[in-house]
């Protein structure tokens, strides 16, 4: 990874405790190497500071995103993607993330190695949901972990015709289905009972959540497929959820398609441990 870095966003959770010390140390190591360091709005107020930007004004000027907090801010963060592709350093605040894998620690030594042109990242493919309601786009989203469609509380077992390239593959009768990228392979899909894939591969999963048909098991299909979701006509009570974080209600005949991004999440690594190191860890491999 060799970039001119000149302009570095930095994009916080603002509810972490600590988080606003991080912040003003990060902006003053930015300013001795003659690097503007962008705030977006809910990390300005953290140091005092009132010209936040939009996120989405942030990504576009930015040569480098290092965001501050746990997974779920960075899932956030990818869904204001845009036309570029911004490397993005995640940091993370307290307990290790599947994503966000490089600690306090490491931050300063992994920014030292950007600027050095020694540092790695990966390519994380995202998704692209469209609703399609009554003949036209109803909404859209971008995800980097995954699409779910679940039913309301009260509602029976729903029925999804689910399509992939024009070809259609089953009804599947369940509390839901996900649609999910690699990188959202551990996520919702894995306690659905999804198979873990390397991040990096190009394919996408479709994994049923508490299947009524035994027999249905999650798929893995190349990323270049375009996967339709379809609902029955008496269908009520079924949401949609990108990334656990956005999302609405459905109405019967509604359509929602997933096909991959044109943008992919360019992720730095971190130099001390790999995809397997998380698993291990995160998973408690090896442990009694």
């Amino acid at each position: 990874m060799n970039r001119d870095i000149r302009r570095i966003g930095i994009i916080a959770k603002p509810k972490l405790s600590t988080v606003s010390t991080v912040v003003h140390k990060l902006t003053e190591w930015c300013a001795a190497r003659q690097i503007q360091a962008l705030l977006d709005k809910d990390t300005a107020p953290l140091v005092d500071r009132t010209e936040g930007l939009e996120r989405n004004d942030l990504v576009a000027v930015s040569d480098l995103i290092v965001v501050l907090g746990g997974d779920g801010t960075l899932l956030s963060v990818a869904r204001v993607l845009d036309s570029q592709s911004v490397p993005i350093l995640a940091v993370n605040f307290g307990s290790l993330g599947f994503l966000t894998e490089i600690t306090l620690e490491e931050m300063f030594a992994t920014l030292e190695s950007v600027l050095a042109g020694k540092a790695t990242s990966q390519a994380r493919i995202m998704i692209d949901v469209a609703v399609q309601r009554e003949g036209r786009c109803f909404a859209e989203y971008r995800a980097l972990n995954d699409a779910v469609l679940t039913k309301g509380a009260l509602a029976r077992i729903i029925d999804i015709d689910v399509n992939i390239d024009n070809q259609f593959v089953a009804t599947y009768k369940a509390d839901g289905l996900i649609v999910s990228t690699p990188t959202g392979s551990t996520a919702y899909a894995l306690s659905a009972g999804g198979p873990i894939v390397y991040p990096t591969l190009g394919a996408m999963l479709v994994t049923p959540i508490a299947s009524h048909t035994l027999t249905f098991r999650a798929l893995v299909v190349p990323d270049g497929v375009t996967v339709e979701m379809s609902l029955k006509a008496t269908q009520e009570s079924v949401y949609l959820t990108v990334d656990g974080q956005v999302g609405l209600a459905l109405k019967g005949e509604d359509r929602i398609c997933v096909r991959k991004s044109a943008i992919a999440l360019e992720l730095i690594e971190s130099s001390n441990k790999n995809f397997f190191d998380i698993l291990r860890r995160k998973l408690k491999w090896g442990e009694r």
